[in-house]
């Protein structure tokens, strides 16, 4: 729900600065992870909410009206500038013109308000504000508070006055485990599959300590000194246990900690005996919104593993994993929007990641220090805007925007190019070879390029002209750049990185995969040069592979983007089928089929993360690629369908809108689309474009 329809709501809602709980609430879910029963917190820089909010709407009233008020925080309350007593948890307000202003105070969780009338009630449309630098000369007169900077309100859920925002749990699920087996030493517990959850002890008796061991697989769960995550549990005389870790005590056999796991090995002291062990499993309610089918189970299983491991990874926020980092990652969270755009559609869940990894100013790092997320990040933004239709979100986040943009055009070397700095990361990707990650690194253009196209897209949404034609200027000026510095045409592709203190390529600069195939489709290759990366790069084994599902990701999209679904669904096969046959029920951090041990990873035995947000990646392309649906204008105004079977004999399923789905099915005869909403364009080899009404099916037989 936007908030222009919640603005038309007849329903209260709690409210906050924007941006506010987002980053509270996802500092609570950085700092859950452990290393092996370390506290192990994030790298970067944590912000935390404004403390004191002034929340304010005007009233027009045709009569008197009573609403109930309620505030996380201290608060107080004026009328047309004239401040109440007290707290009032009830409050009458006059009929006529008025203003009320609200105050709420709160150093621990958001400041947040609620109010409840026959007509007033808080949502979208009150403005918010940090500061409303109002003060009293000696006269005793107001200040003017024109000077203040307003927002309209944030919101999600919480409709009622009993739901407040600071107490906002995941929901949970009792599950039992599928298998028990006894060791000699204590029980291996399996669950079938892997999931996510906390615990649960019953006919716990006895005094003295149970040691917990989790693993994504058996050898991890069984390998004590080894394992990525562990807990300890000491039961007191009284029968409460104690999480060790946190010192935190509970007294239902609920442990308070939650892990991700399929299996967990448990030892206990000779003084403790546990009857039962089963599980709380935690999940993010989401409607399943998207649909795909075809004649090949295999290609339907990967559909149906790249729901459950996009779903475990949708949580408060979009996550990397659910075992190790447990973290917000922009580059794995860009991936997860666009997944998420073909199968649950939870608009709030993206508005939710954006905000939280943005974090507040001043800017003092790249996103995850990562320089290559910061990019991301911005091309979120506008990919959500084209999915959702929703520009007020990008006016209200487009401040932010402005000043990380202006961070990085900060460190702009004398070409106008980003290259590492001091207290940078260059990612790019995990590589199975030494990648250089010194110079002007084409990669790293390419998105900046991307980034500042889309910095003038969202300055023209949130109406700052001035800003539009800078960026713009900017990113065409880049853009001119990129050939000369980074093509080489005896090799047919983009050259992986220069010295900056060089303008063209050198005849034995490397050649990776990255920037070509992100050149490929961000059209900033000619048809001729796509064609001779394809060649030379995408189709040449000779140029180092990409051994992660992140990167495959891309390199599947460009190879799609240029017609070769067939290949991609070999590869898909040979690639997330290959993790299926190694007895994957979630799709994992990173995979080589040529590897003989696949739970390692980071130089631990188990560092391996076997449900990665990235790894959902057959979501994202069989939706867009082989269904074959994008949107063309904002929230599905007008959209493209340019379909593919790939080699398969038919396919089905259905891609969610904002308000409804287009629903296809083709064969090697026919194809046959219903949209819900929007003007569907069908693209067919050969063939006259044909327009997709709204409402109506389009049966096309060739």
């Amino acid at each position: 729900m936007t908030n222009q329809q919640n603005s038309a709501n007849s329903t209260a809602t709690w409210i906050w600065y924007p941006g506010d709980y987002e980053i509270w609430l996802g500092n609570k879910v950085n700092n859950r992870r452990t290393d092996r029963g370390a506290f192990f917190p994030p790298f970067w820089k944590q912000d935390s909410h404004y403390v004191t909010v002034e929340f304010s709407t005007t009233l027009s009233l045709a009569k008197e009206e009573t609403v109930t008020l309620a505030a996380e925080g201290k608060y107080n309350i004026k009328i047309d500038g004239k401040m109440l007593f007290g707290m009032p948890s009830r409050l009458v307000l006059p009929a006529g013109e008025h203003k009320l202003n609200i105050k709420v105070w709160n150093q621990l969780t958001p400041p947040a308000l609620f109010v409840e009338g026959e007509t007033v009630h808080t949502d979208g449309t009150w403005k918010v504000t940090n500061e409303d630098k109002e003060w009293i000369d000696d006269s005793g007169k107001a200040s003017d508070t024109s000077a203040s900077v307003y927002m309209d309100a944030g919101y999600w859920n919480f409709n009622t006055i009993d739901e407040l925002p600071s107490q906002f749990k995941l929901t949970r699920q009792h599950q039992e485990p599928v298998a028990m087996e006894p060791k000699s030493n204590g029980r291996l517990y399996d669950f079938g599959k892997e999931t996510f959850g906390y615990l649960h002890f019953d006919g716990v008796k006895g005094t003295g300590i149970i040691y917990v061991y989790y693993g994504e697989s058996a050898e991890e769960a069984q390998d004590k000194d080894f394992c990525e995550t562990l807990d300890q549990f000491e039961v007191k005389q009284d029968g409460t246990m104690v999480d060790l870790q946190s010192n935190t005590p509970f007294t239902d056999g609920i442990t308070p900690n939650n892990k991700a796991f399929r299996y967990v090995y448990i030892e206990c002291d000779d003084t403790v005996t546990v009857d039962r062990v089963s599980m709380e499993y935690e999940y993010l309610p989401v409607d399943i919104r998207g649909s795909f089918k075809c004649n090949d189970e295999e290609v339907n299983q990967m559909w149906n593993i790249g729901i459950y491991t996009l779903h475990l990874t949708t949580r408060e926020f979009f996550i990397d994993g659910i075992k190790r980092d447990r973290w917000t990652w922009s580059g794995d969270a860009y991936q997860s929007y666009l997944m998420n755009y073909y199968l649950f559609f939870n608009s709030e869940c993206v508005k939710r990641t954006t905000w939280q990894l943005r974090g507040k100013d001043p800017v003092t790092a790249h996103i995850n220090t990562i320089m290559d997320y910061t990019f991301y990040w911005f091309m979120g933004i506008y990919d959500y805007y084209l999915y959702t239709g929703d520009a007020h979100f990008v006016t209200q986040i487009y401040p932010r925007m402005q000043t990380l943009m202006e961070y990085v055009l900060g460190r702009t070397n004398s070409n106008g190019m980003v290259e590492g700095q001091s207290g940078d990361w260059v990612f790019v990707d995990w590589s199975p070879k030494p990648m250089s990650k010194q110079g002007e690194l084409s990669f790293e253009q390419i998105l900046l390029c991307k980034s500042l196209e889309t910095m003038a897209l969202c300055a023209e949404i949130a109406g700052e002209g001035d800003d539009h034609l800078r960026f713009e200027r900017l990113a065409n000026h880049l853009r001119k750049q990129l050939l000369p510095t980074f093509w080489d045409a005896t090799r047919h592709a983009l050259v992986h990185s220069v010295p900056s203190d060089c303008r063209m390529p050198s005849t034995d600069a490397a050649i990776t995969r990255y920037a070509n195939m992100f050149a490929i489709f961000f059209d900033y290759l000619d048809e001729q040069q796509k064609k001779e990366v394809m060649e030379h790069v995408l189709h040449n084994d000779a140029i180092m592979p990409i051994t992660t599902p992140y990167m495959r990701f891309y390199e599947m999209e460009a190879m799609c983007k240029m017609g070769e679904q067939a290949d991609v669904l070999r590869q898909m096969k040979d690639y997330w089928g290959g993790m299926i046959r190694n007895g994957a029920t979630t799709f994992w951090e990173a995979y080589d089929p040529n590897a003989e041990n696949h739970l390692s990873m980071y130089g631990r035995p188990y560092g391996k993360s076997l449900c990665h947000a990235w790894g959902a990646s057959p979501i994202y392309l069989l939706g867009r690629y082989f269904m074959g649906v994008e949107p063309t204008k904002p929230g599905y105004e007008e959209y493209d369908v340019r379909p593919s079977l790939g080699g398969l004999k038919w396919i089905e399923g259905s891609v969610p809108t904002p308000n409804g789905a287009i629903v296809l099915r083709m064969d090697e005869n026919r194809i046959i689309i219903k949209s819900t909403e929007g003007l569907g364009h069908l693209h067919l080899p050969g063939r006259d474009v044909i327009d997709i009404p709204a409402g109506e099916m389009v049966s096309i037989e060739y």
